[in-house]
C-alpha cells in the first residue's frame, strides 16, 4: 500500500484523495492549518494554486527529500487568463524540481478537472492522467496509484514535457472559463 500526502484540501485535493482511496491506498490531507503536521507519504501531491508553491516549499522542503513530489499546478495569470507566468523555456514543475534537488518531481493531474477525476470519465471515456518526469520508478509508482483508483495513466515523457502539459492545462482552463467547454468535461485520451 502506498501512502499519498496531499497538500491542499480544495476540489482537486479532494478529487485526488478520492482516486487514491478507491485504489486501496492511504491518504493524508493537509490544509492550511496543518503547517506543523509532518508529511510522511511516499508520494506528495502539491494540490495548491501555483502562487502558494513558494510558501509550501519554504515550510516543507526538508520533508520532501527522497520523496516523489507531484506538481499539479498550472502557472497561469489568473488576472488576465492570457498567459503562463513562467518563462517560455521553463515550467512550474522545473522551478519546483530546482528547489527540491533531493526529490523526484513529476507533473500530473494538471490537465484534469476535479469533476472528471471524481467521476472517472470524460464523455464516456475513462479519465486519463498524463504523467511527465525523469524518474521512471516514480512515474510507475504514481501510475499504479492512478490505475488502482480506476483511471488511466499515460507516461507523457520526460521532464521536458512538463511545459507542454502546463500549456494543455492552460488551454483547457481558458476554454472552460470562456464557457467553450464544461468544467465537468475536458480533453479525453483514447487508448
Amino acid at each position: 500500500m502506498t501512502t499519498v500526502s496531499i497538500i491542499g484540501t480544495g476540489n482537486m485535493g479532494q478529487a485526488i484523495a478520492s482516486v487514491v482511496s478507491k485504489g486501496g491506498n492511504a491518504v493524508e490531507l493537509f490544509g492550511s492549518k496543518d503547517a506543523g503536521k509532518p508529511v510522511s507519504g511516499d508520494i506528495i501531491v502539491l494540490a495548491v494554486p501555483y502562487p502558494a508553491i513558494p510558501e509550501v516549499l519554504e515550510q516543507r522542503a526538508e520533508q520532501f527529500a527522497g520523496k516523489v513530489v507531484v506538481d499539479i499546478t498550472n502557472p497561469l495569470n489568473f488576472e488576465t487568463f492570457d498567459s503562463l507566468t513562467v518563462p517560455a523555456d521553463s515550467s512550474a514543475a522545473a522551478e519546483i524540481a530546482a528547489a527540491l534537488p533531493g526529490s523526484k518531481v513529476l507533473k500530473a493531474f494538471n490537465t484534469n478537472f476535479a469533476a472528471t477525476l471524481a467521476e472517472g470519465e470524460i464523455g464516456g471515456e475513462r479519465t486519463t492522467v498524463l504523467i511527465a518526469g525523469d524518474d521512471e520508478d516514480a512515474k510507475t509508482q504514481l501510475a499504479e496509484v492512478v490505475t488502482a483508483g480506476g483511471l488511466n495513466a499515460v507516461d507523457a515523457g520526460s521532464h521536458r514535457r512538463t511545459r507542454e502539459l502546463e500549456a494543455l492545462g492552460f488551454l483547457q482552463i481558458t476554454l472552460a472559463a470562456r464557457e467553450k467547454i464544461s468544467w465537468t468535461g475536458g480533453f479525453a485520451v483514447q487508448s
